[in-house]
């Protein structure tokens, strides 16, 4: 997992994952030259790059920014959605499924695309104003004693032979401690709102969309619960060879639909410094970022071979919102990541082919971006 030595210290202890933290990166124009250029083919409408901080939350921040360009495609507003309005419906459900499972479940802050969805289908949408998960005061995210704290209370809940009938009221509390209490309903633009309102406003529904994984420990062409720790409401994801994957993704870029992205970035050429990601064949990792390197042939084995041997793991979440070409022609996926703007891109990145191809744990797209066709 990439996360930062403070203050979540923490958060390790806790087994934490799909969580990738932000590193406190620094970059100025002054810095060298990027060995890449790029072309934009695609470039998709996105609100602007956020910072999750010291949060375990990029599952919501990919997502919502996936249902912020959804928004915009379908009812051509752009609005500022709220991350923590997820966040605080859904860490109550985590907190009762590790209950009921007397405590032998994961829990923790990570989640994954599908629980967002779920949120936005039973409580709704509300824009970033409403509902900021912010003491008055303060400008930045650091859950780490907010998740030690839920963590210690249902553990310690999970201990106790009998359930006590108080448990929801104490997971709520520690909730409304540190993020709020979730609103009913708000102003926007002249207009009240209830959650579900808006997220009807916008043309959102969580029935319109579909996760894709590519796995042969599963038959193509079948769904399945994907075995990875923050699938706690166990969500299920159409199966696909990597190849269709990859070209399903594409597909739907150059239709107009973005796609949320959950992947391995522990990976060294997964670099939010330089802006890209990159899988660089044996024997060229050590020229990496020193000159334009040969990147590997991933194959379906391959790939299979490194889920298998936990080296591929479902530690961050990020947006794709566009298509690229470098200067050889190859093309790239373009993403949206949530560990601000300290980079050449201002907190974008270019993502190789390769990489899609070996490190994707799944995506999340519109079911009319995996049936639509491109013509030709």
């Amino acid at each position: 997992m990439q996360i930062p030595k403070t203050p979540a210290a923490i958060a390790f202890l806790l087994g934490l994952t799909a969580m990738a933290m932000a590193p406190k990166t620094t970059w100025s124009q002054s810095d060298e030259a990027p060995l890449y250029t790029f072309k934009s083919l695609v470039d998709l409408t996105a609100t602007t790059v956020k910072d999750q901080c010291q949060t375990g939350t990029c599952w919501s921040f990919s997502t919502t920014s996936f249902l912020e360009s959804e928004a915009a495609r379908i009812s051509g507003e752009v609005v500022d959605l709220s991350e923590m309005a997820s966040v605080r419906y859904t860490y109550p459900l985590k907190a009762e499924m590790y209950l009921r499972h007397h405590g032998l479940h994961q829990f923790g802050p990570g989640s994954l695309c599908h629980d967002v969805l779920n949120a936005m289908g039973s409580y709704g949408v509300v824009p970033e104003f409403a509902f900021t998960g912010l003491d008055k005061g303060e400008s930045e995210y650091n859950h780490g004693e907010f998740d030690a704290v839920l963590a210690a209370a249902v553990k310690a809940m999970s201990e106790q032979r009998v359930l006590s009938d108080d448990w929801r009221d104490a997971v709520d509390g520690i909730c409304d401690a540190y993020l709020g209490k979730l609103p009913s309903s708000f102003q926007f633009e002249g207009t009240t709102y209830t959650p579900t309102s808006f997220r009807d406003h916008l043309g959102l529904s969580a029935s319109n969309y579909v996760s894709l994984t590519s796995f042969t420990h599963h038959e193509f062409g079948e769904s399945f619960v994907l075995e990875v720790p923050d699938n706690f409401s166990r969500g299920t994801f159409l199966n696909l060879p990597i190849r269709d994957l990859a070209r399903v993704v594409q597909n739907a870029l150059e239709q107009g639909y973005t796609v949320a992205w959950d992947a391995d970035v522990s990976e060294k050429g997964f670099s939010f410094r330089n802006g890209m990601a990159l899988m660089p064949a044996e024997g060229q990792k050590a020229e990496l970022w020193k000159r334009v390197v040969e990147e590997e042939k991933v194959t379906q084995e391959s790939r299979q071979e490194a889920f298998e041997a936990h080296l591929t793991t479902d530690d961050h979440l990020m947006h794709i919102v566009g298509l690229a070409e470098d200067q050889n022609g190859e093309t790239y996926f373009v993403i949206k990541n949530s560990w601000g703007g300290a980079n050449p891109y201002g907190g974008r990145q270019y993502i190789s082919m390769a990489y899609f191809k070996a490190k994707t744990i799944a995506v999340t797209m519109h079911r009319d971006a995996v049936r639509t066709k491109k013509s030709r």
